[in-house]
């Protein structure tokens, strides 16, 4: 039998759909939230907040209109847990164990954890998860610094530092969320039914983890599943699962290699080569959404040279501080700087940027002027305001728009 060819269309438009982005919408509950971390097998956090918090964004791209505080509620619920998967992510508490060699083996996590600290530390760390175990809960707020610095990503009070290796260890979880700040408990607390006993092998994680992986993406070629769960070499080679039949091999026009597909997304596969499954989304990305978290496989799906410059000094940004990528109809057509002025009820696009050579027209404004509209409403914003756009006559053609939205005749 001869391989499944998918043209870049077909396998952009069976991508999206694997990962939740083909729309329509539908009124979404609490249960869609946790599918939608089950589909995509994690939702990484981050907590930059010039708009909704990227996990709750990367929710709103798939579901549309939904509460936030469901997200925070299933955490709570023990439906799910947070662990380092690609980096630090929700994940459905069901997956504990394929995370569980990594707590074991927290030296191996990098920056993650330090075995100095715990080293030299051992005594205030010990009466830490003491304390913990006698009075309960804990978040970095409730110790007082004491030594005068500010508090930055790498001057954390001790507390914050031990609580951070223990999370690491697996010694603690995270109970739940408090404005968004850790609640730290013990494990054995918040995942009481949890046993090593049923701990799965190592290389048994590793071969799910690819498989996992593949099926997310819809049709990944070798080079990108690593990244997906940060798994470290020795990698699983796919081609030694397709042999086992637990992947099939495919082609993409115009690529050299073969990418692989999960048999469960082989149908799905189907009718993206026969020109049926169309993604109509029109939504914005966070740019922790998986679509385009990895640049070299966005680029190479997407043609979408997409970095994240909120970690680039202000004068050497192209783009801006937060680029939301815009998904327009199974493209990524753009990227917009934006930030949600809640108390003013202003969505305020800093930045438009669309892709060179995009041919401007009606439609797509309006798709692009709908997709930002929605965002806005959604932040309780009624308001948008277009501060910059390359080329300008687009952001004169979306102000049209919300002008129109705003003041509708």
């Amino acid at each position: 039998m001869s391989e499944l060819t998918l043209s870049i269309g077909a396998a952009r438009a069976l991508h999206l759909a694997a990962q939740g982005l083909a729309g329509p919408r539908r009124r979404a509950c609490k249960d869609d939230v946790l599918a939608a971390i089950r589909r995509m097998r994690m939702l990484q956090i981050d907590t930059i907040s010039v708009v909704a918090r990227s996990p709750y964004l990367v929710l709103w791209s798939r579901l549309g209109d939904y509460d936030p505080a469901w997200l925070d509620e299933l955490l709570a619920e023990g439906r799910l847990f947070e662990y380092w998967a690609h980096e630090a992510c929700f994940l459905p508490i069901e997956d504990y164990g394929l995370y569980r060699h990594r707590m074991l083996d927290p030296e191996a996590m990098g920056w993650k954890y330090s075995a100095r600290w715990m080293r030299e530390r051992a005594d205030e760390v010990a009466q830490l998860v003491e304390h913990i175990r006698a009075s309960g809960p804990v978040r970095a707020a409730d110790f007082a610094r004491q030594d005068g610095k500010s508090g930055g990503w790498w001057e954390w009070k001790p507390e914050k530092r031990s609580l951070e290796v223990l999370f690491t260890a697996g010694a603690l979880m995270i109970a739940r969320r408090h404005n968004f700040q850790r609640v730290y408990d013990l494990a054995e607390r918040v995942h009481p039914s949890w046993h090593d006993d049923r701990m799965p092998a190592l290389d048994a994680v590793q071969r799910e983890f690819a498989l996992r992986t593949v099926h997310a993406l819809g049709l990944a070629r070798a080079a990108w599943i690593p990244d997906y769960h940060r798994t470290r070499r020795p990698h699983v080679d796919p081609a030694q699962l397709v042999d086992e039949g637990l992947l099939v091999r495919a082609r993409v026009e115009g690529w050299r290699e073969p990418v692989y597909i999960h048999p469960e997304q082989l149908a799905l596969a189907h009718q993206a080569a026969d020109g049926k499954l169309v993604s109509r989304l029109n939504t914005l990305l966070s740019p922790f959404d998986p679509v385009v978290w990895d640049r070299r496989r966005a680029l190479e799906l997407f043609g979408f040279d997409y970095r994240l410059e909120c970690y680039t000094p202000a004068p050497k940004r192209r783009y801006g501080y937060f680029t939301l990528p815009i998904l327009r109809r199974g493209a990524l057509v753009g990227r917009i700087d934006a930030k949600a002025h809640r108390k003013q009820g202003v969505f305020e696009l800093r930045s438009v940027a669309l892709e060179p050579g995009l041919r401007l027209s009606a439609s797509l404004a309006r798709d692009v002027a709908g997709a930002v509209s929605r965002c806005a409403a959604w932040h309780g914003c009624p308001r948008i305001a277009v501060v910059g756009s390359d080329p300008a006559a687009f952001g004169n053609m979306l102000e049209e728009y919300f002008v129109e939205e705003i003041h509708p005749a």
